[in-house]
C-alpha cells in the first residue's frame, strides 16, 4: 500500500484517543462503549490496531440526546452507588450480584488489592423496574438462594468472564482471533491439551488477548487478576474447551498456522574424476641418448676455449 493511500484511509478514520475527545468521553468510558458495541470500530489495515471511522462519529453525534445519552449508556457504578440506584441496602445488592442476578461489566483493584466490581447503571434500573424482581428487592431471599450463598456461591467472576468474552468476540476479525478470545479465558495447560501442535499454539498466542492490566507481571495484583480472568468452574471450562476446539477447526480450514520451511538437503556433489597421471618424460630404454650427451659436452668445451 502506498503512503498516499494510507494517508487517505487514515483521513477517513481516527485513533481511539482522538475519537474519545471528539465524542466528549473519558477514555475509560470510550473503551467500555466499544466493548459494549455502542461505538463500532474498524481494523487498521496498516497493522496499527483498530480505529473509528469518521462516518461512525457522525452517526453518534447525530443520535438523539448526544452526548448525554451516550455517556449515560456507559455509566458504571460500584456496590454503594448500585444499591442506591436500585433502592436496596448494599448487603442485599451484594447478594444479588453473588447470585448472578446483576452482572458486573468491569472491575478494578483498589489500593488494598480488593476487587471492586462495576455495573451498568442502565441495567440496574431495568432490573429494579421489572415487577417480577420486586420480591428479590424487598422480600426475604428464597431458601435455596440463601443456601447457595452460605455455601460460598459467587458468580461475579464467572459472569464477568462471560461478558468479557462477548466483548472479545465482538472485535474478532477472523477465526484465529475468535480462537484467541476463547483461549484467553483458559489456563495455558488447558490450551496445550487442546492445541497440541507447537506451531499452532505459537500462532494462536499471537491472537490471545492479555488480561486487563493491573500491576506488573508476577506481582500479587497480577496474580489476582489472572485468577479472576481464568475459568475455574468445571462446566465453564468444558464449554470453553469445546468452543475452542471448534474454532480451531474453522481456523485451520480458513488459514493453517504457518510453519518453517522444510530444510533442503544439500545436493550431492558430482563424483570427481581421478587425477590424470603426470606425463613422464620421454625416455629411450630409461637412459639419455649418448649422442645428445656428447654434443652438449663438446659445445661447452668450445665455449670455454673461445
Amino acid at each position: 500500500m502506498s503512503g498516499n493511500t494510507t494517508t487517505q484511509r487514515h483521513a477517513l478514520s481516527c485513533t481511539f484517543s482522538r475519537a474519545a475527545r471528539e465524542l466528549g468521553l473519558k477514555r475509560s468510558e470510550f473503551d467500555l462503549a466499544v466493548n459494549l458495541g455502542r461505538i463500532r470500530t474498524v481494523p487498521d489495515e496498516g497493522g496499527g490496531g483498530r480505529r473509528v471511522a469518521r462516518a461512525e462519529l457522525d452517526r453518534l453525534r447525530a443520535a438523539p440526546g448526544f452526548p448525554e445519552a451516550l455517556r449515560n449508556s456507559v455509566e458504571a457504578v460500584g456496590t454503594s452507588e448500585g444499591a442506591a440506584v436500585m433502592e436496596v441496602p448494599p448487603t442485599r445488592f451484594t447478594r444479588l450480584a453473588r447470585l448472578g442476578l446483576v452482572v458486573p461489566v468491569k472491575f478494578y483493584l483498589n489500593r488494598y488489592r480488593a476487587v471492586v466490581w462495576l455495573y451498568l447503571t442502565d441495567e440496574l434500573r431495568q432490573f429494579a423496574d421489572d415487577k417480577d424482581n420486586a420480591p428479590l428487592l424487598t422480600g426475604r431471599t428464597p431458601e435455596d438462594m440463601r443456601e447457595q450463598l452460605a455455601a460460598g456461591l459467587d458468580l461475579r467472576p464467572r459472569n464477568w468472564r462471560g461478558r468479557h468474552l462477548g466483548f472479545l468476540l465482538r472485535q474478532a476479525d477472523g477465526p484465529w482471533q475468535r480462537a484467541g478470545a476463547l483461549a484467553a479465558l483458559l489456563d495455558p495447560v488447558q490450551v496445550a491439551e487442546i492445541v497440541k501442535d507447537p506451531y499452532e499454539r505459537s500462532h494462536l498466542n499471537r491472537f490471545r488477548p492479555g488480561p486487563p492490566a493491573h500491576g506488573a507481571p508476577g506481582t500479587p495484583a497480577a496474580h489476582l487478576v489472572e485468577k479472576i480472568t481464568t475459568a475455574d468452574d468445571p462446566d465453564e471450562i468444558d464449554w470453553l474447551r469445546s468452543d475452542l476446539a471448534q474454532a480451531l477447526e474453522e481456523a485451520r480450514t480458513h488459514h493453517p498456522a504457518p510453519r518453517p520451511s522444510p530444510k533442503r538437503e544439500p545436493e550431492p556433489r558430482p563424483e570427481s574424476a581421478p587425477p590424470r597421471p603426470a606425463a613422464e618424460p620421454e625416455r629411450s630404454g630409461g637412459h639419455e641418448r649418448p649422442g645428445r650427451a656428447r654434443s652438449g659436452l663438446l659445445g661447452w668445451l668450445r665455449r670455454r676455449s673461445a
